[in-house]
């Protein structure tokens, strides 16, 4: 007798959910996954400043320990490592160890901030970046469920794919390639969205979704392949820099400090009848990918050439959030201008590129090298 294919996995089975209660006057026990990322380690800076306490789960896919490493011996902290994807990966006896010496067993908040952000690395990781967006966004709502605690999701602009209106709301659906290159992270992304809204609608879980917009800053990794630390690290190399196309797409920067400001606004808001629905977080100062090319090699005083390669598949034409939605629920707008944190961001990978074996300037996969111009 053949054994069916659908025995072979466990039926999902509905989730423990505990009525939420209010946002404790005093400081919040968060749980963070993702803690030991880019923008998540911002996060963890802030809300610890505030008193707040946090227990971190991280598996290092794309975060580093370094980031948070001038945290260790705050007794409001502590970092596990974890694959939040994995079945039970918020039940382990470490993370259980962890939440009773750092939290007590109270959970006020989960912010499910894991994910590969940037295209190399959700290129490089595409099937851990589809299950951290569906498996690791049930594991971190069902957590946030089973405690009564609010659920932040980090999710991205790329839920708008290529789109068709500019600037982007919040209402605006997307346009997006479920089957193109990209989809691993825009569609795991969407999904996790919906996932986040099925919580709310059916368990009635008090949920947030910020959508980010392009972020820059300190802790960015050299090789991350990101638009702003390639233009970086190549122009303080003098490497060529690296840029797709005509160079005439735009992008919205926002400096790392602006955006954990918005989230935590975002975490820390009264829940009403909005305030499950989408934020944008995010510059709405637009600038084309010359024009950022432009200014890192003025702030650098490189003579790098520029390297002009084809344009990626589905990649986005004009990105520019909408935030009147943050401006009017959370008294949130940005405040730090491309030129200044762009310095900030160099003063940072001045001394990164120094280390040993950190390399940078990474491009996609299948990029072919193109004739340099300049």
């Amino acid at each position: 007798m053949k054994t069916s294919v659908l025995g072979r996995f466990p039926t999902p089975t509905s989730p423990t959910v505990v009525t939420p209660t209010a946002t404790p006057a005093g400081p919040l026990h968060v749980l963070i996954t993702g803690a030991a990322g880019f923008v998540p380690s911002h996060v963890c800076d802030r809300l610890l400043s505030e008193g707040h306490r946090i227990v971190g789960v991280d598996n290092f896919l794309t975060g580093t320990p370094r980031n948070v490493a001038h945290l260790d011996g705050e007794r409001g902290f502590a970092l596990v490592e974890g694959d939040v994807s994995a079945p039970g990966a918020l039940e382990t006896t470490q993370v259980r160890v962890a939440v009773r010496a750092v939290l007590g067993d109270r959970i006020d908040a989960v912010m499910h901030l894991a994910s590969p952000a940037s295209p190399v690395d959700y290129y490089e990781h595409p099937l851990a970046t589809l299950d951290v967006g569906s498996s690791g966004t049930r594991n971190a709502v069902s957590l946030a469920a089973s405690h009564g605690a609010r659920f932040l999701l980090a999710s991205t602009s790329e839920v708008y794919g290529d789109p068709h209106v500019h600037p982007q709301p919040e209402s605006y659906w997307g346009h997006v390639n479920p089957v193109g290159p990209r989809s691993c992270y825009d569609e795991a992304k969407r999904f996790a969205e919906a996932m986040t809204m099925t919580f709310q609608r059916t368990y009635g879980v008090d949920t947030r979704i910020v959508r980010i917009f392009n972020t820059y800053g300190p802790r960015m990794r050299p090789d991350d392949g990101r638009v702003v630390s390639n233009f970086c690290v190549q122009a303080l190399r003098g490497a060529p820099i690296t840029v797709y196309g005509d160079g005439e797409q735009t992008r919205s920067f926002t400096y790392v400090s602006d955006l954990v400001d918005g989230i935590v606004r975002l975490l820390l808001r009264p829940r009403a009848d909005d305030s499950h629905l989408p934020t944008n977080v995010g510059n709405p100062g637009e600038f084309t990918i010359a024009e950022l090319a432009a200014l890192v090699l003025e702030l650098t005083g490189s003579a790098s050439a520029i390297d002009r390669r084809p344009l990626p598949a589905d990649d986005p034409k004009q990105r520019k959030p909408d935030i009147a939605r943050a401006r009017a629920t959370l008294g949130w707008e940005p405040r730090v201008p491309l030129r200044e944190g762009l310095a900030q961001t160099l003063t940072y990978f001045r001394g990164a590129i120094t280390e040993p074996g950190v390399l940078g300037g990474r491009v996609l996969p299948g990029q072919q090298r193109a004739t340099a111009a300049v």
